[in-house]
């Protein structure tokens, strides 16, 4: 029966989110009541569990998502970005113009969040697809891949994080796990993928031409500290996982290696390399972080509402006779992990909300010790873009840059994100035969 309340409860959570167009923080507010008395939770104890989940899920996650929306603002509004996807075709030429916006996606992908991503790739896309001549859709699909793949499964993005915490996995392996699952991912649903779509007619829509125009001329910083810039929070983060791996229980080694401190780190470097270094004076670095908080303040509390229904089906039992249930079933829990978010992004179409979701009733089969943490965190990352259709804002953000119709958006798009995430399960599961 506990079951089945949890299930009709996602389901309205899903019809506030689509039908209803809620807030999803009100919706996830909304429907942790709804459960908790339903299944038994006394009434009184109710706003403290809301509160104990929003605190325990956002405490801990507050400062690294902060800290890295600051980043990838700088990254952005410095030029950084622009210096890296230009260095990159012109490294790679004309030839093999999908493999260097593949590239160049997947480096600006690792700070930037995926809207500003988005927004910032495709003038590029579009300068090198008129200079060359090249077919739109095929030429750029390879770098919103390469986008959307790190958003679902690499730190420091927010889905990431927030299931590293969710499982209790470890920052800096995960990371390293995930670029290994990530580039075969890439690979798959961009350049070999975009094979096909070579025929599929696309065009340039006014969304663009309004974007287009952002300052193309304007003053970029060197091609060593965009790259060195937008890396560091990855070269870091790797090698604090490694360094703890060979010397563990240092305790200075511990700290630099927090993924807290790194961010940190990252944002004292950025404001040399990317601020001061190009003439930008303290306060106007600082107005730049200030409006990344501002953007990711929508993320924070999507999460924090995720972290409410956790922690009412934490308190009323029914997540450990969920996962004790689930144990029975002749699926493998990364197998499930998978399914589970995939089936609620199919409903929803936020890869975050379907994540996180899925995260608060499948952690009680990770602290068992029944699946590795940190694969578990690419599974379901993995299931999370499963097939973004007409209830995923990507999917019209796609549809609307390169002028497609609706069918065509789902031969490219849709079909893309759907590779992306049988790629990564598959990758997720090779990975478990080998550790």
């Amino acid at each position: 029966m506990a079951f089945v309340i949890v299930a009709i409860c996602i389901v309205i959570l899903v019809i506030l989110l689509t039908w209803g167009k809620m807030n999803a923080f009100l919706a996830f507010l909304l429907v942790s009541m709804i459960g908790g008395a339903w299944l038994g939770l006394p009434l009184p104890r109710i706003p403290g569990a809301l509160q104990k989940g929003i605190g325990d899920t956002v405490g801990g996650l507050l400062s690294i998502l902060a800290l890295g929306a600051m980043l990838g603002k700088l990254v952005a509004e410095s030029g950084a970005a622009r210096q890296i996807a230009q260095v990159l075709v012109g490294f790679f030429g004309p030839k093999h113009v999908q493999w260097a916006l593949m590239v160049a996606g997947f480096i600006i992908g690792i700070p930037l969040y995926y809207g500003v991503g988005f927004v910032l790739m495709v003038p590029l896309i579009f300068s090198v697809i008129y200079r060359y001549k090249l077919p739109a859709v095929a030429t750029g699909l390879p770098a919103l891949a390469a986008l959307s793949v790190t958003h679902g499964f690499l730190p420091p993005h927010p889905s990431p994080v927030a299931l590293v915490g969710a499982f209790g996995a470890d920052m800096g392996k995960t990371l390293l796990y995930g670029l290994a699952v990530a580039i075969p991912a890439i690979v798959v649903a961009g350049p070999l993928f975009a094979v096909f779509l070579r025929r599929i007619p696309a065009g340039e829509s006014a969304l663009f031409r309004a974007t287009g125009t952002e300052s193309a001329d304007a003053p970029m910083p060197g091609k060593a500290a965009s790259f060195l810039t937008a890396l560091l929070p990855v070269l870091l983060l790797m090698a604090g996982a490694a360094a703890q791996h060979f010397f563990p229980g240092v305790s200075w080694l511990q700290f630099a290696a927090d993924p807290a401190i790194v961010m940190l780190f990252c944002i004292f470097t950025a404001t040399v390399t990317l601020g001061t270094m190009q003439g930008r004076d303290m306060a106007a670095i600082m107005r730049i972080c200030g409006d990344a908080v501002k953007d990711i303040a929508p993320v924070l509390l999507v999460i924090a509402g995720s972290g409410a229904l956790k922690q009412v089906l934490t308190e009323t039992g029914v997540s450990e006779r969920i996962a004790g249930t689930m144990q029975l079933w002749p699926v493998p829990p990364l197998v499930l992990g998978w399914m589970m978010a995939a089936i609620i992004r199919a409903c929803v179409g936020s890869a975050t909300i379907a994540g996180l979701t899925a995260a608060g009733m499948l952690a009680p089969l990770v602290k068992a010790g029944l699946v590795e943490p940190n694969l578990m965190v690419l599974s379901v990352g993995a299931g999370s873009l499963m097939f973004s259709h007409v209830n995923d804002a990507g999917f019209w953000m796609f549809r609307e840059y390169f002028s497609l119709s609706i069918k065509s958006t789902l031969l490219s798009w849709s079909v893309m994100e759907t590779l992306v995430g049988v790629a990564g399960l598959a990758g997720v599961l090779i990975l478990n035969s080998i550790l």
